[in-house]
């Protein structure tokens, strides 16, 4: 049986003793990606991820090559389909660590959203505080919803705690204005959209607005789901609404990660 769980630090098999790395790369930053058949969307997209974040937190660039060379040693030859995380890190100097698990796709059944007024620190870092949106979320299931959407103490929307929100009107995709993490999904429907023909625009969002759209929708690493309801707000999510945007993600072409 192929091992999912392995980990990877500067382009070698971790050891015992990078268990410090580990821990202290939950003070660094990362990106997460799904990898098919040895590739992953919007490759480019995730390094320059990883750039702009180690230039703001570190003040230093991060070796793009030395991330790519780490993610193909954790797939080997026969790790073909996986989630990846690469974690960078400085601690004396930059580190690059990678760990695979299973592969998760995007949930097609509508989920159910919890509204929670909170503001990530530093939102457009994808960095390793992640404490509050996992608290944020185990609260939304407690209350029998998937996970939480995140907003502003007026209600504007940000983001869903590892999720970006999207609206479609049926010709146009509406994105929320507000201070977010741009995820990688979010940055490649808005490269692909224009291809499809279909206009795109970014205003302030408010849950209410939400009922409003024929359809409603998630996108992160795992790709798009629709959202059938937010707090007691019950939302249209007929599969047809969303298909020109599933479409236009399914279209999204990979990138290789090169086989060592």
């Amino acid at each position: 049986m192929i091992g999912l769980e392995r980990a990877v630090v500067d382009g070698r098999p971790a050891t015992g003793a990078d268990v410090g790395l580990g821990i202290a790369a939950r003070g660094g930053h990362f990106t997460a990606m799904q990898v098919r058949n040895h590739a992953v969307r919007g490759l480019d997209l995730h390094l320059d991820r990883l750039d702009q974040a180690t230039e703001e937190l570190y003040g230093l660039p991060v070796d793009r090559d030395l991330v790519v060379e780490s993610v193909a040693a954790a797939l080997g030859g026969d790790l073909h389909d996986a989630s990846v995380r690469v974690n960078v890190v400085l601690t004396g100097r930059l580190h690059v660590i990678v760990t695979t698990g299973a592969p998760v796709d995007a949930p097609s059944a509508p989920r159910r959203l919890m509204t929670v007024a909170y503001q990530r620190f530093l939102p457009h870092i994808k960095h390793g505080g992640g404490f509050p949106s996992i608290h944020l979320g185990r609260r939304a299931a407690a209350e029998g919803f998937d996970d939480a959407l995140l907003v502003a103490d007026d209600g504007t929307i940000s983001e869903g705690t590892i999720t970006n929100l999207g609206c479609f009107d049926g010709s146009r995709v509406v994105w929320p204005q507000a201070a977010m993490l741009e995820g990688i999904t979010l940055r490649l429907l808005r490269r692909r959209l224009p291809l499809a023909g279909i206009p795109q625009t970014v205003r302030t969002l408010k849950p209410t607005d939400l009922a409003g759209f024929p359809a409603v929708f998630l996108t992160n690493s795992w790709g798009v789901s629709p959202v059938g309801q937010v707090d007691d707000l019950v939302l249209s999510a007929e599969p047809r609404d969303l298909s020109p945007i599933l479409a236009v993600f399914e279209d999204t072409p990979w990138d290789p990660i090169p086989r060592l």
